[in-house]
C-alpha cells in the first residue's frame, strides 16, 4: 500500500533547481535512505513533504489524499512526523516535560496543559522514553544534555502521534563513530515498538553510507535537483552516476 505518492515535483529558487520532475513512492513499513551532497534537493523533497515548503508544480498525496496545498500541523495531524537535523527542543525544560509539549501539540479535543498532564499523555510519554533508553534521563534539563541524547528525544518526540511517514533529516550527524550504529538500532527499534506493526514508513537524509547501507531498504539518489538514482541500496551505491556524484567513489 502507498503512504506517500510525490508527482513531478518542481521547485527553484532564483532560477536554481532545488526539485525538477521529482516522482517517489513510498509504501508502508518502507525504509528509504535519501543521499546527495549539500544543495542535492534532499532537504527541499522532506520540506515539501511537511509542508514547510510549497512545489511550484507537482502534486503530494499521503495515502491517496491530495496535501500539497497544506501546512505543516495539518499534514502532521495527518500522520506525519518529523525530526531535525538540528533538534527543535526547549532547553529549560525537562526531558519528560518536552515528551508532554510534544504530545499536547497532537491534541485536538483538550486544552494544552490539560493534554500535557492527563495519565495517558504521561504513560505514553514514559514508554517512549523507555524505548529510546532516555527513561534515566527524563527529569534532567535538555540543556544539560549531550548531542546524541537530543538527537534521541527530537526523534521520541516525533513518534508521539505514532505516525504514518515519519522523516529524520540526517539522524547521526554530530555523534561519534562508536555511537552512530547502537543509536540508529535504539531508533529503528523503537519505531517498530512503537507503531507496533502498523507497518510506519520511514524516510531518512544522511551522508553515511555505512548507515545508509545497513538500515535503508531503499535508496534514492538525488543530484541537482532530480532523481539520479532510485532502487535497492547495493544497486544505488555501485551505479557509476552515483559514485560520480554523490559517494565519491566510496559505497
Amino acid at each position: 500500500m502507498k503512504i506517500l505518492s510525490a508527482k513531478a515535483l518542481n521547485k527553484h529558487f532564483d532560477g536554481v533547481a532545488a526539485a525538477e520532475d521529482v516522482s517517489i513512492d513510498v509504501a508502508a513499513g518502507e525504509r528509504v535512505g535519501l543521499i546527495g551532497s549539500n544543495g542535492a534537493g534532499k532537504t527541499s523533497f522532506v520540506n515539501m513533504i511537511t509542508g514547510y515548503l510549497k512545489p511550484d508544480a507537482g502534486t503530494i498525496e499521503l495515502e491517496g489524499a491530495d496535501i500539497t496545498a497544506l501546512g505543516p500541523r495539518e499534514i502532521e495531524h495527518l500522520g506525519v512526523a518529523r525530526s531535525f537535523q538540528i533538534p527543535q527542543l526547549c532547553a529549560e525544560l525537562s526531558v519528560a516535560d518536552n515528551m508532554l509539549v510534544a504530545s499536547a501539540c497532537g491534541g485536538e479535543s483538550l486544552s494544552f496543559w490539560q493534554a500535557a498532564h492527563t495519565d495517558e499523555s504521561r504513560a505514553s510519554a514514559a514508554a517512549l522514553l523507555d524505548r529510546f533508553g532516555l527513561a534515566a534521563h527524563a527529569e534532567r534539563r535538555v540543556a544539560e544534555l549531550p548531542g546524541g541524547v537530543r538527537k534521541l528525544l527530537d526523534i521520541a518526540m516525533a513518534l508521539t502521534r505514532r505516525p504514518r511517514l515519519l522523516l529524520l533529516d540526517e539522524p547521526t550527524s554530530g555523534v561519534s563513530v562508536d555511537e552512530k550504529f547502537p543509536m540508529m538500532e535504539t531508533v529503528m527499534a523503537a519505531i517498530e515498538g512503537e507503531t507496533r506493526g502498523e507497518r510506519t514508513a520511514v524516510l531518512f537524509v544522511e551522508h553515511d553510507m555505512e548507515i545508509v547501507n545497513r538500515y535503508a531498504s531503499r535508496v534514492v539518489a538525488f543530484y541537482s535537483g532530480r532523481v539520479l538514482a532510485d532502487g535497492a541500496p547495493a544497486a544505488v551505491l555501485a551505479d557509476p552516476d552515483v559514485r560520480r556524484h554523490v559517494t565519491g567513489g566510496l559505497a
